[in-house]
Protein backbone atom coordinates (compact mmCIF):
# COMPACT_ATOMS: atom_id res chain seq x y z
CA UNK A 1 0.00 0.00 0.00
CA UNK A 2 0.83 3.96 -0.51
CA UNK A 3 2.84 5.21 2.60
CA UNK A 4 3.06 9.05 2.59
CA UNK A 5 4.49 11.34 5.32
CA UNK A 6 2.39 14.83 6.03
CA UNK A 7 2.75 17.25 8.62
CA UNK A 8 -0.87 17.46 9.61
CA UNK A 9 -2.03 15.69 12.58
CA UNK A 10 -3.94 12.59 12.79
CA UNK A 11 -6.82 11.37 14.26
CA UNK A 12 -10.24 9.75 13.39
CA UNK A 13 -12.44 11.30 10.05
CA UNK A 14 -9.86 13.91 9.88
CA UNK A 15 -9.63 15.35 6.54
CA UNK A 16 -6.39 16.09 4.96
CA UNK A 17 -5.46 17.88 2.12
CA UNK A 18 -2.22 16.78 0.51
CA UNK A 19 0.42 18.30 -1.00
CA UNK A 20 0.81 19.56 -5.03
CA UNK A 21 3.59 16.73 -5.05
CA UNK A 22 1.79 14.32 -3.32
CA UNK A 23 -1.66 15.16 -5.13
CA UNK A 24 0.34 14.40 -8.60
CA UNK A 25 1.55 11.48 -7.53
CA UNK A 26 -1.61 10.02 -6.70
CA UNK A 27 -3.68 10.78 -8.89
CA UNK A 28 -1.57 10.97 -12.11
CA UNK A 29 1.35 8.80 -11.51
CA UNK A 30 -0.40 6.01 -9.49
CA UNK A 31 -4.09 6.52 -10.97
CA UNK A 32 -5.30 6.20 -7.29
CA UNK A 33 -9.37 6.82 -6.98
CA UNK A 34 -11.67 7.90 -4.22
CA UNK A 35 -11.98 5.38 -2.17
CA UNK A 36 -8.96 3.71 -2.66
CA UNK A 37 -6.60 3.30 0.68
CA UNK A 38 -3.44 4.96 1.82
CA UNK A 39 -1.20 5.11 4.93
CA UNK A 40 -0.06 7.82 6.92
CA UNK A 41 1.98 9.25 9.64
CA UNK A 42 3.84 11.99 10.46
CA UNK A 43 6.37 10.70 12.90
CA UNK A 44 4.03 11.77 15.64
CA UNK A 45 0.83 9.63 16.04
CA UNK A 46 1.83 6.23 14.47
CA UNK A 47 0.64 4.82 11.12
CA UNK A 48 -2.69 5.63 9.61
CA UNK A 49 -4.97 4.33 7.36
CA UNK A 50 -6.72 6.45 5.42
CA UNK A 51 -8.88 6.39 2.22
CA UNK A 52 -9.12 9.47 -0.83
CA UNK A 53 -11.87 11.43 -0.59
CA UNK A 54 -11.71 13.62 -3.45
CA UNK A 55 -9.54 14.47 -6.45
CA UNK A 56 -9.67 17.75 -7.48
CA UNK A 57 -7.90 19.93 -10.15
CA UNK A 58 -5.16 21.51 -7.92
CA UNK A 59 -5.16 18.90 -4.87
CA UNK A 60 -6.60 14.85 -3.64
CA UNK A 61 -7.80 14.93 0.02
CA UNK A 62 -7.60 11.67 2.45
CA UNK A 63 -9.65 10.99 5.07
CA UNK A 64 -7.62 9.23 8.34
CA UNK A 65 -9.68 6.54 9.03
CA UNK A 66 -8.14 4.40 12.03
CA UNK A 67 -4.57 3.35 13.60
CA UNK A 68 -2.66 0.98 11.94
CA UNK A 69 0.69 1.06 13.86
CA UNK A 70 1.53 2.81 17.09
CA UNK A 71 4.88 5.55 17.06
CA UNK A 72 8.12 3.70 17.51
CA UNK A 73 11.32 5.19 16.56
CA UNK A 74 14.51 3.94 16.65
CA UNK A 75 17.89 3.84 17.99
CA UNK A 76 19.01 7.39 18.98
CA UNK A 77 21.59 7.17 15.89
CA UNK A 78 22.95 10.05 14.40
CA UNK A 79 25.32 10.25 10.72
CA UNK A 80 27.54 12.79 10.80
CA UNK A 81 29.25 12.71 6.80
CA UNK A 82 31.52 15.66 5.50
CA UNK A 83 30.23 16.98 2.34
CA UNK A 84 30.66 15.19 -0.90
CA UNK A 85 29.69 15.29 -4.70
CA UNK A 86 26.13 15.77 -5.01
CA UNK A 87 25.12 12.21 -6.25
CA UNK A 88 26.93 10.72 -3.61
CA UNK A 89 25.49 13.02 -0.83
CA UNK A 90 21.73 11.84 -2.34
CA UNK A 91 22.94 8.14 -1.97
CA UNK A 92 23.92 8.86 1.62
CA UNK A 93 21.51 10.70 2.76
CA UNK A 94 18.87 6.99 1.27
CA UNK A 95 19.97 4.74 2.49
CA UNK A 96 20.82 6.44 5.80
CA UNK A 97 16.88 6.85 6.07
CA UNK A 98 17.34 2.66 5.23
CA UNK A 99 19.20 2.01 7.69
CA UNK A 100 17.51 3.48 10.64
CA UNK A 101 19.66 7.30 11.13
CA UNK A 102 17.35 9.40 12.96
CA UNK A 103 19.32 12.40 11.51
CA UNK A 104 21.79 13.30 9.14
CA UNK A 105 24.42 15.89 9.91
CA UNK A 106 26.73 17.65 7.84
CA UNK A 107 30.32 18.77 8.24
CA UNK A 108 32.77 20.63 6.38
CA UNK A 109 36.66 19.29 6.85
CA UNK A 110 39.87 20.90 5.74
CA UNK A 111 39.65 18.18 3.06
CA UNK A 112 35.84 18.77 1.86
CA UNK A 113 35.88 18.86 -1.68
CA UNK A 114 32.41 20.04 -2.47
CA UNK A 115 31.03 23.80 -0.99
CA UNK A 116 27.44 23.24 -0.36
CA UNK A 117 24.62 21.17 -0.04
CA UNK A 118 20.74 21.40 -0.41
CA UNK A 119 19.28 20.46 2.60
CA UNK A 120 15.87 21.30 1.34
CA UNK A 121 16.99 18.48 -1.92
CA UNK A 122 18.07 16.25 0.47
CA UNK A 123 15.45 16.31 2.97
CA UNK A 124 12.93 15.11 0.30
CA UNK A 125 14.99 12.35 -0.55
CA UNK A 126 14.94 11.49 3.18
CA UNK A 127 11.34 11.66 3.16
CA UNK A 128 10.94 9.25 0.30
CA UNK A 129 12.94 6.19 1.66
CA UNK A 130 10.96 6.50 5.28
CA UNK A 131 7.70 6.56 3.01
CA UNK A 132 9.36 3.20 0.91
CA UNK A 133 11.00 1.87 4.29
CA UNK A 134 8.23 1.46 6.28
CA UNK A 135 9.76 3.12 8.88
CA UNK A 136 7.49 6.00 11.18
CA UNK A 137 9.45 8.93 11.31
CA UNK A 138 11.83 10.87 9.04
CA UNK A 139 15.54 11.44 9.46
CA UNK A 140 16.59 15.17 10.27
CA UNK A 141 18.72 16.60 7.78
CA UNK A 142 20.81 19.30 9.74
CA UNK A 143 22.75 22.47 8.04
CA UNK A 144 26.35 21.84 7.23
CA UNK A 145 28.80 23.15 9.95
CA UNK A 146 32.36 23.30 10.31
CA UNK A 147 33.72 20.67 12.24
CA UNK A 148 35.09 22.52 14.98
CA UNK A 149 32.17 23.87 15.54
CA UNK A 150 30.57 20.17 15.61
CA UNK A 151 32.34 19.23 18.09
CA UNK A 152 32.30 22.55 20.29
CA UNK A 153 28.54 21.82 20.50
CA UNK A 154 28.70 18.43 20.75
CA UNK A 155 25.80 17.09 22.69
CA UNK A 156 26.87 15.34 26.61
CA UNK A 157 26.61 11.76 26.33
CA UNK A 158 26.64 10.72 22.86
CA UNK A 159 29.48 8.80 21.93
CA UNK A 160 31.02 9.41 18.80
CA UNK A 161 32.29 6.25 16.17
CA UNK A 162 35.10 7.94 14.29
CA UNK A 163 35.96 5.58 11.05
CA UNK A 164 39.15 6.05 10.84
CA UNK A 165 40.92 4.97 7.62
CA UNK A 166 44.63 5.41 9.13
CA UNK A 167 45.08 1.52 9.08
CA UNK A 168 46.02 1.96 13.24
CA UNK A 169 42.51 1.43 15.00
CA UNK A 170 40.59 -1.56 15.90
CA UNK A 171 38.37 -3.30 13.37
CA UNK A 172 34.44 -1.53 13.87
CA UNK A 173 33.12 -4.77 15.48
CA UNK A 174 35.60 -5.50 17.82
CA UNK A 175 35.38 -1.75 18.60
CA UNK A 176 31.75 -1.59 19.28
CA UNK A 177 32.15 -5.11 21.06
CA UNK A 178 32.59 -3.48 24.36
CA UNK A 179 30.43 -0.72 24.21
CA UNK A 180 27.20 -0.36 26.55
CA UNK A 181 23.45 -0.89 25.07
CA UNK A 182 20.83 2.29 24.89
CA UNK A 183 23.44 5.02 24.08
CA UNK A 184 23.06 7.81 21.70
CA UNK A 185 25.70 7.42 18.84
CA UNK A 186 26.78 9.05 15.61
CA UNK A 187 29.33 7.61 13.20
CA UNK A 188 31.46 10.38 11.56
CA UNK A 189 32.21 9.85 7.70
CA UNK A 190 35.12 12.11 6.75
CA UNK A 191 35.92 13.59 3.17
CA UNK A 192 36.78 11.46 -0.14
CA UNK A 193 40.23 12.99 0.84
CA UNK A 194 40.30 11.53 4.11
CA UNK A 195 40.98 13.76 7.64
CA UNK A 196 43.96 15.97 7.97
CA UNK A 197 46.38 15.20 10.45
CA UNK A 198 45.01 17.64 12.54
CA UNK A 199 41.56 16.69 12.60
CA UNK A 200 42.64 13.24 13.28
CA UNK A 201 44.40 14.57 16.41
CA UNK A 202 41.38 16.31 17.82
CA UNK A 203 39.14 13.34 17.60
CA UNK A 204 41.64 11.04 18.80
CA UNK A 205 41.82 13.22 21.89
CA UNK A 206 37.59 13.31 22.42
CA UNK A 207 37.10 11.25 25.49
CA UNK A 208 33.87 10.20 23.44
CA UNK A 209 34.93 9.15 20.87
CA UNK A 210 36.17 5.29 19.50
CA UNK A 211 38.06 5.04 16.68
CA UNK A 212 37.77 2.32 14.34
CA UNK A 213 38.74 0.34 11.21
CA UNK A 214 36.49 -0.02 7.98
CA UNK A 215 38.68 -2.70 7.09
CA UNK A 216 42.04 -2.89 4.70
CA UNK A 217 40.72 -1.01 1.55
CA UNK A 218 39.82 2.55 1.03
CA UNK A 219 35.92 3.25 0.93
CA UNK A 220 34.52 6.27 -0.60
CA UNK A 221 32.28 7.88 1.31
CA UNK A 222 29.27 6.55 0.30
CA UNK A 223 29.96 2.95 0.51
CA UNK A 224 32.27 3.69 4.18
CA UNK A 225 28.83 5.28 5.36
CA UNK A 226 26.48 2.22 4.66
CA UNK A 227 28.86 0.39 5.68
CA UNK A 228 29.12 2.07 9.02
CA UNK A 229 25.25 1.82 9.64
CA UNK A 230 25.00 -1.57 9.06
CA UNK A 231 27.56 -3.07 11.30
CA UNK A 232 26.51 -0.43 13.81
CA UNK A 233 22.59 -1.36 13.90
CA UNK A 234 24.45 -5.28 14.35
CA UNK A 235 26.41 -4.78 16.78
CA UNK A 236 24.20 -1.89 18.96
CA UNK A 237 21.30 -1.47 17.13
CA UNK A 238 17.69 -2.73 15.99
CA UNK A 239 19.13 -5.16 14.22
CA UNK A 240 19.43 -7.74 16.83
CA UNK A 241 16.67 -10.19 17.96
Amino acid sequence: MIRLFIPHDLAPGAELALDPGQSRYLAAVMRQAVGDEVLLFNGRDGEWRAKISAIGKRAVAVRAEAPARPQATGPDLDLVVALVKRGRMETIVEKAAELGARRVRLVVTERTNADRARVERLSAIATEAAEQTGRLDVPQIVEPVKLEQMIAGWEAGRRLLFCDEAGDAEPILQALSSQADGEPWAILIGPEGGFSPRERALLRALPYATPASLGPRILRADTAAISALSLWQAALGDWRP
